[in-house]
């Protein structure tokens, strides 16, 4: 461990340890009994942050909360933390950080801390090496703050440390999903000449975009809850999508899925609402989307009719218990023209754009992490037939239909942006078709897809 991560590590552990709350390990007879409890604590980057990676304009305003949002659930071994922050991405040491500080703090293990981004654009993205590169070599460009993203970390410990003294029996197991209408549209489409083409994004203005077919998205919205006997406890629910209406003028927000989120937990006061996005790295709005400002509204609505529909919809059964696996994966670092260790570097150093030097020392973090030999975790939690699974960075949705697919009988909820490092992960298909959205936010080689469907059939095979 470098010596400036061992100092941000022992900052966000110090702010962690001043919160209450500690975790008991369970009676040898009480080991298979379930206990839940769930934290949140505000995340909000400081006005002047970069937001995206330092891609678009940095926080000059905040219109609504950042928060981070999770369960820790005990009585399935060492403690399993749930964690949904509503930032862009989460990336190498920073997202073991996050981890291993979480970890510490409630009494289990880096890897059963399951971390995910809900992607918001307005929003940072946190990557320790990659920050620490481009101050290194005195670029303009700057990617997080990192005396921030540590009090970040231990605050988000600390949350998770002070709810265990309020953790409740869970008794029932809630499952249930439904359409969203009017949200989802893959970037892939076919236009009026039958020409593959990739530019459909979140915010798309030309009509004759928006008019053709949604092609291969996940319409459904999932939701597992918790339940102590007839009584709601936590609601975990997720659905693919970028979740962008307008970005990049400075306003940072939770954006539409947020704005449905919060009405959620209005209305079921006694259950926590918890969002993930889905598997999202080629599907957004951008069909149903002109960017225009009132469509976060009209968006956060179809999102909210869903997650109310899923709960009257919800199915419930005793739960006799719960396992945890976790399974390595690991992705070849990206060996393209322009993606070599010394490109990189020279693009850091010399590249007249901030996002450009921004984006080597994305590369180059992701390289140096690949380099090193640490595997990705791809973890389950697993509760028999139903299961919640996290896939990395910006998964394509085929892989979320590969994970429902490997249980067919079984019902499995699919958060994406897990360790982001990656950037997007496509499948087979997008490079023997030139996906413009290849050429930069993506650090891996072709070849990604059988490794990541044969991780993803293991993981979840019963």
């Amino acid at each position: 461990m470098n010596p400036t991560r061992r100092d941000a590590l022992a900052t966000a552990l110090a702010v962690a340890a001043n919160s209450g709350g500690s975790y008991l390990q369970p009676a040898r007879g009480e080991e298979r009994k379930l206990t839940l409890a769930t934290f949140e604590t505000d995340v909000t980057i400081p006005l002047g942050h970069p937001c995206m990676g330092g891609g678009i304009a940095p926080a000059k305003e905040v219109l609504d909360p950042l928060l981070a949002h999770g369960f820790v659930l005990l009585g399935a071994g060492k403690p399993v933390v749930f964690v949904t922050l509503d930032w862009c991405e989460v990336r190498n040491g920073a997202y073991e950080m996050f981890r291993e500080v979480i970890a510490k703090a409630v009494g289990t293990e880096p890897v059963r801390v399951m971390l995910c981004a809900v992607h918001q654009h307005d929003a940072p993205v946190a990557d320790l090496e990659a920050q620490q590169l481009l101050e290194r070599y005195k670029a303009k460009g700057a990617i997080c703050d990192l005396a921030f993203l540590e009090k970040a970390v231990g605050r988000v410990a600390g949350a998770a440390k002070a709810c265990l003294k309020e953790a409740k029996p869970v008794t029932h197991l809630g499952t249930g999903e439904a359409k969203v209408e009017k949200v989802a549209s893959n970037r892939r489409y076919l236009d009026a000449d039958g020409k593959v083409r990739y530019d459909r994004m979140s915010a798309t203005r030309d009509p004759k975009i928006r008019d053709a077919d949604e092609g291969t998205v996940d319409p459904l919205l999932k939701t597992i809850s918790f339940w102590n006997g007839d009584t709601p406890l936590c609601a975990l629910s997720a659905y693919a999508t970028h979740p962008m209406s307008y970005y990049g003028r400075g306003g940072v927000t939770a954006d539409f899925v947020g704005i449905a989120r919060r009405k959620r937990q209005g209305e079921t006061k006694g259950a926590f609402q918890m969002y993930a996005s889905g598997c999202s790295g080629n599907v957004t709005a951008g069909k149903y989307n002109d960017g225009s400002t009132d469509n976060r509204g009209a968006l956060a609505a179809r999102i909210h009719a869903a997650m109310a529909a899923v709960w009257r919809a919800t199915k419930k059964a005793p739960v006799k218990g719960a396992s945890f696996r976790s399974v390595p994966l690991v992705l070849e670092p990206r060996s393209s023209e322009g993606f070599s260790e010394e490109a990189l570097l020279k693009k850091l150093k010399d590249d007249p754009k901030p996002f450009g030097q921004c984006l080597a020392a994305l590369g180059l973090s992701w390289k140096r992490r690949c380099d090193s030999g640490k595997p990705i975790d791809l973890p389950v939690l697993d509760f028999g037939g139903a299961a919640v699974t996290l896939l990395p960075a910006e998964s394509y949705v085929e892989y979320q239909l590969a994970a429902q697919e490997a249980r067919p009988n079984g019902f499995v909820l699919v958060a994406g942006y897990g360790e982001c490092g990656p950037g997007y992960i496509p499948i087979e298909r997008a490079w023997k078709e030139n996906d413009g959205n290849l050429a930069d936010w993506c650090w891996v080689n072709p070849g990604s897809e059988k490794r990541m469907r044969e991780a993803i059939s293991k993981a979840l095979e019963l």
